[in-house]
């Protein structure tokens, strides 16, 4: 018997071959590189560090982990979108990196387009932190304060652009109070401006802040999760005491070049989810009171829209422009 191989038959036929082969393809077949875009030390590069010897021991290839920093993330993000698509080369995203259409003018690269989620990683609030001069203890007694004496009330931030700018941008815009904003250069001159009562307010990691708030230098008003945190329950959220929908969540995940197999991208995950959970990363993550919330490439994709929305609107309604 003659078999007689019609157009549709040798199209199936072919893509199964494809399929077959992308799923045969090895992985990794050599060390790993993962890109962070900030300089040593600092939660986010702890993360990377700890993620990075997980994934090498289940992996087993050296995954080495690179510190880029500067242009706010576009240096190290355009090292990924010009790498190949094959999963050697990760990038370690932030809210700076859904913060950056907003706030760089020409991207070298389109960040929905040209990335591949994998996973969130680790997440921590922020918290609202204030002078502890200040005649307040509550976020609704602050608003008050700043209604009746619009522009006076200073927040600081590390910087235009900032994660804590845009935080306290995010504040302003849904409390709708006018914080006059103080910039700085870097988190640790923000923490000396704050103790000595050169600005009143600023929004930081709660752990960091914690022995000024013990010591009774400055007062924590509020976390920034809709929940309250598991690893500091005492405190409210912002969300619970007058500023309803109010979330900043300084959060860090794993992408990769868009176009990476989707095997290999389902091998990431799977193995970045074994890591998180494991106790020692949740112990290293609580010491700087983040924890492991991990996400499928789908949900954590649909975050990034979400984030990369919110920045907008906030340096819209803002003023900032793109630079």
């Amino acid at each position: 018997m003659i078999l007689s191989i019609t157009p549709r038959t040798a199209a199936c036929a072919a893509l199964v071959g494809v399929c077959l082969t992308a799923q045969a393809q090895p992985y990794p077949v050599r060390p790993i590189r993962l890109l962070v875009p900030l300089a040593p030390g600092g939660g986010n590069d702890t993360t990377a560090r700890l993620i990075g010897a997980k994934l090498a021991e289940s992996l087993g290839q050296q995954v080495v982990v690179e510190n880029r920093p500067g242009g706010a993330g576009v240096i190290a993000g355009e090292m990924v979108v010009r790498a190949p698509a094959d999963g050697h080369t990760l990038y370690l995203a932030s809210t700076t990196f859904t913060a950056a259409p907003s706030l760089v003018k020409k991207l070298p690269f389109d960040t929905l387009r040209d990335f591949a989620p994998v996973t969130r990683l680790a997440v921590v609030p922020a918290a609202l932190i204030m002078h502890a001069s200040l005649p307040v203890n509550s976020a609704q007694a602050l608003i008050a304060l700043a209604k009746k004496n619009p522009g006076q009330v200073t927040f600081g931030s590390a910087g235009v652009g900032s994660g804590s700018h845009l935080s306290g941008e995010l504040f302003k815009l849904l409390a709708k109070v006018d914080l006059l904003h103080v910039p700085y250069k870097g988190s640790s001159r923000v923490t000396t401006a704050l103790l000595s009562g050169e600005v009143m307010l600023a929004i930081t990691n709660p752990i960091s802040s914690l022995p000024h708030v013990k010591a009774g230098r400055i007062k924590n008003l509020g976390i920034t999760s809709l929940q309250r945190w598991p690893l500091f329950p005492e405190y409210p959220t912002l969300n619970e005491s007058g500023v309803p929908g109010y979330e900043l969540l300084i959060w860090n995940g794993i992408v990769v070049r868009a176009g990476t197999p989707q095997p290999i991208v389902e091998r990431l995950h799977r193995e970045l989810v074994r890591a998180a959970n494991q106790q020692d990363f949740v112990s290293n993550l609580a010491s700087d009171g983040s924890r492991p919330m991990v996400m499928t490439p789908e949900a954590f994709g649909a975050y990034i829209r979400d984030e990369v929305a919110k920045w907008g609107r906030v340096t819209k309604a803002a003023g900032i422009r793109a630079e």
